[in-house]
Parts: structure tokens; sequence; C-alpha cells
């Protein structure tokens, strides 16, 4: 899989598809990838969701329509997914700083929002640490939350972890690793995890799950940096610097961040993100 064509093929799929109800995970299954690899990696490139991506879109082709057709207001809504004009007036307000009636005018400005199109230039040379490592199957001891895949890595992870730490979780298990289980293709969620590697003869306490690792290969990023900042630019780095070039490709499944003991706050804090992956 070359990790940059996968994500034009999936842009194009959504241009094709732009009038119609597409999914993540339609989008997913057409580029034969994972939704959730797919929604990182497009978001770590592109600095928006797909969602966002379809949405201004959208917007921008209704606006167009609006000064050079004499249609509805609720016909072009309705084209472009809005079920009630109220809905798609308030939507493009926001996109374009007026109301639709008021774009028909002359001399009016309006946004347009092209095409995207992925490419990756290299720049001057950086050092990312990581190694490959083969592991066996092994299990980790969790407490699981449903997040939504397209908006919730930025609100719900964040608020997830606030929460385990309120209700003393960590007394518990501690929160050493923060885990991303892979999204199934008919859901618009995945299940996420906070918890640590089981150890022999652990009691699992009420409300925890333990979750089967597979044997696997992963690649292991170490990050170096306060957080959350300093792991989200590996994650960024990895879609837009080590996938484009690695003689890898991801595997639908588990993938971690481990966070060490230590200041989280601290630029010489340490944690590490684990990938699944096999050769190309």
């Amino acid at each position: 899989m070359n990790w940059v064509e996968t994500l034009n093929r999936a842009i194009d799929y959504i241009e094709d598809n732009l009038l119609d109800d597409i999914s993540l995970s339609q989008i997913a299954g057409h580029v034969y990838i994972s939704s959730t690899h797919l929604q990182r990696g497009f978001s770590a490139l592109a600095d928006l969701t797909i969602s966002e991506y379809i949405r201004n879109r959208r917007l921008s082709l209704a606006g167009l329509e609006l000064t050079h057709k004499e249609v509805k207001v609720i016909d072009i809504a309705m084209k472009y997914g809005y079920e009630t004009s109220e809905s798609f007036s308030k939507a493009f307000s926001r996109f374009h700083g007026i109301a639709p009636g008021a774009a028909r005018q002359r001399s009016t400005d309006l946004k347009l929002y092209s095409r995207l199109t992925i490419k990756i230039i290299m720049e001057g040379g950086s050092v990312m640490d990581y190694r490959i490592e083969e592991k066996e199957a092994f299990e980790v001891v969790v407490k699981t939350k449903n997040i939504e895949a397209e908006e919730g890595n930025s609100t719900q992870i964040p608020a997830f972890w606030s929460e385990y730490f309120a209700a003393g979780l960590a007394e518990k298990v501690l929160p050493v690793l923060g885990v991303c289980g892979e999204m199934s293709q008919d859901s618009k969620n995945f299940l996420y995890a906070i918890g640590d590697f089981m150890k022999d003869g652990q009691e699992v306490p009420d409300g925890f799950e333990v979750w089967q690792v597979p044997k696997c290969t992963w690649a292991v990023f170490k990050c170096v940096g306060a957080m959350p900042l300093a792991i989200q630019e590996m994650w960024k780095r990895i879609y837009s610097e080590w996938l484009p070039q690695a003689k890898y490709e991801t595997l639908p499944s588990y993938d971690f961040e481990l966070y060490t003991d230590g200041d989280t706050s601290s630029p010489d804090y340490i944690s590490e993100i684990w990938l699944p992956v096999k050769k190309k």
C-alpha cells in the first residue's frame, strides 16, 4: 500500500460521491484500509477531519450554484445533504459569512474550498527515533468507552481521561496505556481504552475488562516532550514522514500510546506510540 496514493484514492471516492450520503466506513472500505487509520492519517496530513472536508466542499459548491442558477434555496439545501433550509442557512452562513439569499447578489464575496490533493514534500532531514519489534501475544486490562470516529479524538478521549482520574480508577489500574481498538466497517464508533499490561495473577477490577492482543510486529516511536502536543506531533510525523517511505504498512488491530512515569508537562517527558505493521 502506497500511503499517499491510498489517501488520494479516498479523496477521489469522496469527490465522485459528494452528493451522496457517504460514511467513513464506506470510504475506508473502498481503499481497503481501516477506518481508524484512514481518519487519523487524513486528519494528520490535512489538519481537518473527513466530515469537515466533505462539509466544506459541499458548502463551497452550493455557493457557486447559488450565484449561477435561479434555484430555490431549499432545493440546493436538499441537494447538498441538508434536510431543512434553516440548517443549510446556518451552515452556509458559518462557512461563507453571509446568508444563502445574499449569495445571489453581485459583487458578493464567497469562499471557494477547492478539492484536496495529498502530496508529501521532502524538506530538511530530521531524526525520528523508532524501532521494529516482534512481540508475542499479550493481555491488557482496560476500562473502555465508545468514541465517535470522526470527531471524538479531540474531545471525547481527553474527557475520558479526566473521568478516569476523577473516578479514582488510577488507584485500581495504573493508566499506562491509551489503546485504540479497531472500528468495524459498519460502525461510526470505535472502542478506546485506558489501562495497563496484565500481570500474572492480577485480578480484574469491576468495570474493567481484558483485551487479548495477538502476536504482532510493532513499529515503536519514541516521543519526547510535554503531553499532549508531543504525541500529537509524532502521530502527524508518522503519517507524513514515516509511512510514505517505510517498507511497512499498518494493520487493522490495536494501537497503543504508552506513558512512562514522570512529569507529563516536562519538555523531557518520554512516551511511545506502538503501531501494528507488516512488511509491504
